[in-house]
């Protein structure tokens, strides 16, 4: 199966999406039934749900035009990476190994040295990385995985926005009375 990655009709259609590390996402949370908007009990996403999230979105299969050999996937601009939800003690046990192929050079780090170093960003792209195919379609959806320290961004006139305002990351309307209905 041959793999297209250049101009084709399916890659016309790539749209930009916005996602902030911080903000509660109602569709990733392990809550249920899911609880208000202004409660306390609704986190962040974790690192692994929001890079799998991210995946999704960059290798298009949110499209029903999906097709494995084509990379038909959107752009992702993540924010306040700087303050990545993890659970347990992720941050200090996870290690990522580096080796250049001579003997005794095999070197580790943790998360949270990572972070100091590089930022939340390169963590987050590390996660991202990970749960993309392993194939020469790979590079290029991380090549549209745009991901930020802080909120400033420079890709604001390309998010996706309905009615002048962004509406990613956001409770649709109906969602509170549904799990109001729920709880009843």
């Amino acid at each position: 199966m041959s793999q297209t990655n250049g101009l084709t009709k399916l890659a016309y259609s790539r749209t930009w999406h916005h996602i902030s590390a911080t903000t509660p996402h109602h569709a990733l949370s392990t809550i249920r039934p899911l609880p208000s908007a202004q409660s306390t009990e609704l986190q962040p996403p974790s690192l692994g749900r929001l890079a799998s999230r991210i995946a999704i979105l960059l290798m298009g299969k949110h499209k029903p035009i999906w097709d494995p050999s084509t990379d038909c996937g959107d752009y992702v601009v993540v924010t306040n990476c700087s303050e990545l939800y993890t659970t347990g003690k992720k941050r200090w046990q996870k290690l990522y190994y580096r080796h250049n192929t001579r003997p005794g050079s095999l070197k580790q780090v943790s998360m949270d040295e990572l972070m100091a170093k590089l930022g939340g960003a390169e963590v987050l792209r590390k996660a991202v990385s990970g749960m993309l195919p392993k194939n020469r379609l790979r590079d290029d959806r991380l090549a549209r995985l745009k991901a930020f320290e802080g909120e400033a961004h420079p890709y604001k006139e390309n998010i996706v926005k309905f009615k002048g305002k962004s509406m990613i990351a956001e409770w649709p309307s109906g969602v509170e009375e549904k799990s109001a209905e729920v709880r009843l």
